[in-house]
């Protein structure tokens, strides 16, 4: 992303090791050669608002707020207390505070949720752990189909 020509056998900016970058990202919905606009590498820490288009991946500790149409890609060292709203947010670190997302949320082991979330669809590993409220919103393109608790909802056995 932030280098041209990477030597063979060195690693871009922000690319961690083995396939962490690879699997945040093989979950996140991809329209042609999107790539990840910005990253909040592990050991940073800010705070206040962040609104972008696109995709973020965050590695490091936020407090405060996030607002996209896009994806949020939050990595295995990430700790994230902050009301999110967003398109899609796929988590393999920590959130506290509340999570609204337009499309889908998915959570990866080890997340540790501690969050109101409110989305359409919801997929969840095996081994996540997730403490708050759910609400399953219809999206203004589906049909409700039929009033059973827990539609839309995917556990995932790995």
């Amino acid at each position: 992303m932030w280098i041209k020509d990477k030597p063979e056998g060195k690693r871009q900016a922000g690319q961690s090791e083995g396939s962490e970058m690879e699997n945040l990202e093989s979950t996140a919905p991809r329209e042609g050669n999107e790539e990840i606009n910005a990253f909040v590498g592990k050991g940073v820490s800010f705070k206040g608002v962040i609104s972008y288009n696109g995709t973020v991946r965050i590695d490091g500790n936020l407090d405060g707020e996030i607002h996209t149409e896009g994806v949020l890609l939050v990595g295995e060292d990430a700790v994230l207390t902050a009301k999110i709203t967003a398109g899609t947010v796929v988590c393999k670190g920590k959130i506290t505070g509340d999570i609204s997302a337009r499309e889908k949320v998915k959570l990866r082991a080890p997340a540790v949720v501690n969050a109101g979330v409110k989305a359409p669809l919801l997929a969840m590993e095996e081994g996540v752990v997730f403490n708050g409220t759910l609400e399953m919103s219809q999206t203004g393109t589906r049909e409700p189909q039929g009033t059973s608790r827990g539609q839309g909802v995917k556990l995932v056995n790995s």
